[in-house]
């Protein structure tokens, strides 16, 4: 026996995993049009608007691509991999960086792929709220799966991804002591620079960390002037080496990266392992799209952050031109800083980093609602952090494990610092890239009619560039790039387990449960007595009586004067406006159906549906009100055709989920639950 999966508190999936069928093909659940943005992002009435948003979205969307100069070039040149410094393959690099930033952020996200939005917004997740299955599994519905799959491994990938960016970036930014001052103290009491930077990393990560649960909102407010003086300074410093060698600008003629791989053949197109640095920020450009506009993301690139990121790594190898790879710590980015800034601007890479590190744990959070709401992954405890902003949330679980990843990283890589870590890199950004560059081709075709010719050339110039990345990286996988696969396998097998085993039991949940019209007809018939107050029974059926109803009935013989049957339903939109939250629908005997309608970016709350119920005639006293629950027990032996493993990973997975009484906001009080026992 058993009631709707929605109301589980123990293990059930949250009613908020279903999409309703409102929102399944409407125009509220289709990307936007080439040429055509529905962003729910910030308001922009006019210059000022845009400019203050612009700015906010440097520390947000920029801070992983903006670092990535402290050690994309260097890693070029060091490592297995690596190619000596000499004038040809200081300018093949420097071409090849060019060119990659040109037709990787500019080309591919900002002309082309910011266009596939979900109502503004951009990410994985919002592609595959638009190209889940939807009906009867046919083949057209199986392809579609396939997809999703595909998909969801790629939003995996990005939990690999926002464990290594955070630890490789403070690692460049505090390695830049060592160009200032390779030693700390004096005579015996002397230590080497290079020692200090593991304990100063895992010390400034730890903090970060802490600094979570208090939310982004003091500090937000700084990330976008910090990421401001970085690029600028970056900028400036990229200047001072280019006026030097002018010469070097050359670079940006394609031949050069031609002649580049003519010359190294394989071992250059190994050198895009570490070529591919300089962009892996470019998925954080549509992923964040939603937070900021299209319009603010765009002035920030153009204006400031694509100028300043092309001046400072034509500095560098202006730098390297005029002085080679030199004795001693090789680090062409600090060493283009005039000596007399070196320790204000380790100050200001160590905070900017900060800011980078920020931006990616907060985008595992959001990643990691979406995926509850989207009903792949267990429920979590969300913390809102700021009264003000939706999308500022906290999430505990993933907060300590993303933090045990990032100490367990700088542990592992004490020794090879940086350097190692950039082995490690690479893998997960260039998969996820490749995964955007696919379902952006379906969707292409699906919304706008694009035909598949079209399609195969655009996507397929696509697929030559990420693919390439992706296969200069697969030979560093023994060298670390196995870390972000298994952190991604792992991610991804969590994901699927979730989703089969919701299936599999919301199907048990429906063979049990009994149709309204049945029911309401029995109940005419037995004419139980009635007490007074509310009774909220949640259900993910809408049109059927949730099994706790009916063992509600069987053992207490009795109702309460109203009985709200209430259905939390996630649309297939990032948002779902107040105005559209609830609908009511009287079915007589003092019965009430309620459906509330939350977007997969947003949080349900129980006790503000019944509150909205008001006004469409439900009237409540909170104090009356008691939420009836389920808890169930599972067991292996059933035949959901679940393998054995993974029937014991989702119950493992189900005891440790969030319960719906936290998940839904309702208060522990008002709460009776009901146990059962489900076998899968």
């Amino acid at each position: 026996m058993q009631e709707s999966a929605s109301s589980l508190p123990a293990s059930g999936r949250s009613p908020t995993a279903t999409p309703s069928s409102r929102s399944l093909g409407g125009p509220a659940s289709s990307p936007g049009s080439p040429g055509h943005s529905h962003s729910h992002g910030p308001r922009i009435e006019n210059t000022r608007d845009l400019v203050k948003v612009s700015l906010a979205a440097l520390g947000v969307v920029y801070g992983d691509i903006g670092t990535s100069p402290l050690y994309a070039f260097k890693e070029c040149f060091s490592g297995e991999h690596g190619v000596p410094v000499d004038t040809a393959n200081v300018f093949g690099i420097l071409s090849l960086i060019f060119w990659s930033l040109t037709l990787v952020v500019v080309f591919k996200y900002m002309t082309y792929i910011m266009r596939a939005d979900n109502n503004g917004e951009g990410g994985i997740l919002s592609l595959l709220a638009v190209l889940a299955p939807r009906g009867n599994v046919d083949r057209r519905a199986v392809g579609r799966l396939s997809l999703v799959l595909l998909g969801l491994f790629g939003a995996a990938l990005l939990y690999g991804d926002g464990i290594i960016t955070p630890v490789i970036s403070v690692f460049s930014a505090v390695e830049g002591a060592q160009v200032y001052a390779p030693t700390i103290g004096y005579g015996h009491w002397a230590v080497s620079t290079a020692s200090l930077v593991p304990p100063l990393t895992a010390s400034i990560l730890v903090v970060l960390f802490l600094m979570q649960k208090r939310g982004t909102a003091g500090v937000g407010a700084l990330f976008g002037p910090v990421m401001l003086v970085w690029f600028v300074s970056i900028g400036l410093f990229g200047i001072f080496g280019i006026i030097k060698n002018p010469y070097v600008l050359s670079a940006v003629n394609p031949l050069h990266a031609i002649r580049f791989f003519a010359h190294h053949k394989l071992h250059g197109f190994l050198a895009l392992g570490a070529v591919v640095l300089c962009v892996t920020g470019g998925e954080a450009l549509y992923a964040d799209m939603g937070h900021f506009g299209q319009r603010a993301i765009r002035l920030a690139w153009y204006s400031l952050v694509f100028p300043a990121l092309l001046l400072n790594y034509f500095g560098q190898g202006a730098y390297l031109l005029a002085h080679g790879k030199g004795e001693g710590t090789f680090n062409p980015f600090f060493q283009i800083v005039p000596s007399f800034v070196r320790a204000p601007m380790v100050v200001v890479a160590t905070l900017a980093t900060i800011v980078a590190s920020q931006a990616l744990i907060s985008g595992g959070f959001s990643l990691t609602r979406q995926a509850v709401q989207l009903g792949y992954w267990p429920r979590v405890a969300i913390v809102h952090t700021s009264e003000d902003a939706e999308g500022q949330i906290y999430v505990p679980e993933i907060n300590w494990a993303m933090m045990v990843g990032c100490l367990a990283l700088v542990l592992a890589f004490r020794r090879e610092g940086s350097g190692g870590l950039a082995a490690a890199y690479g893998i997960a950004v260039t998969g996820t890239m490749a995964i955007t560059s696919i379902l952006f081709g379906v969707v292409a075709h699906e919304r706008w009619g694009w035909s598949w010719l079209k399609i195969a050339g655009l996507v397929g110039l696509f697929l030559l560039i990420d693919l390439s990345f992706f296969g200069a990286n697969v030979a560093k996988i023994a060298d670390g790039g196995w870390i972000p696969l298994v952190v991604a396998i792992g991610i991804f097998i969590i994901m699927t387990t979730w989703k089969a085993g919701r299936a599999a039991l919301e199907q048990f949940v429906q063979s049990a449960s009994l149709p309204m019209d049945l029911f309401l007809g029995d109940l005419q018939e037995r004419s139980l007595p009635r007490v007074k107050g509310t009774a909220v029974f949640m259900t993910g059926n809408p049109d059927g009586a949730p099994v706790v109803l009916l063992h509600h009935i069987k053992h207490n013989k009795a109702l309460h004067e109203q009985v709200v049957l209430l259905s939390v339903l996630t649309d297939r939109v990032p948002e779902v406006p107040p105005d559209r939250r609830v609908s009511v629908k009287e079915l007589g005997q003092g019965f009430f159906q309620v459906i509330a309608h939350y977007g997969f970016m947003q949080s349900p709350n129980v006790p503000d549906v019944i509150r909205r119920c008001k006004a469409a005639g439900l009237k409540t006293a909170e104090g009356d009100i008691s939420y009836f629950l389920g808890r169930e027990t599972l067991l292996n032996t059933g035949k959901s055709g679940l393998a054995r493993w993974r029937k014991t990973l989702f119950g493992y997975l189900s005891r440790n989920a969030r319960t719906a009484t936290s998940f839904f906001g309702i208060p522990p009080n008002r709460v009776v639950e009901m146990g059962a026992q489900i076998e899968l």
